[in-house]
């Protein structure tokens, strides 16, 4: 039996930043056709449409972009509050790691 995979926020926001991506560059494409074969009123049209969805997936990507600093400060504070609170502990993580990056780096 397979398992439903959840998804979560954070993939869904890729998920439509993509599709809007692939919207412009779709549009960029109908811009460059209608240059070649239409006339100036096709071409302001199609020129609107695609400044239209890039302003958009502009707007989302900064949107995403202030989301990821925002969880990016949350997790730095929690962990400075982590290893302010847990010194020995942070240390003792931070020497096991250190042991297992010089072993696997050794073995080359």
């Amino acid at each position: 039996m397979a398992k439903a995979q959840k998804t979560t926020p954070a993939e869904v926001s890729k998920e439509q930043l993509i599709a809007d991506f692939k919207l412009v560059i779709a549009d960029a494409e109908a811009l460059i056709k209608a240059t070649t074969d239409q006339g100036d009123v096709a071409l302001a049209n199609l020129r609107s449409q695609a400044e239209s969805s890039l302003a958009n997936a502009k707007g989302k990507l900064a949107e995403a972009q202030g989301d990821l600093i925002e969880k990016g400060k949350a997790a730095a504070k929690s962990a400075d509050e982590y290893v302010h609170e847990n010194p020995w502990k942070a240390i003792g993580v931070a020497a096991g790691v250190g042991l297992l990056v010089g072993l696997l780096i050794g073995k080359r």
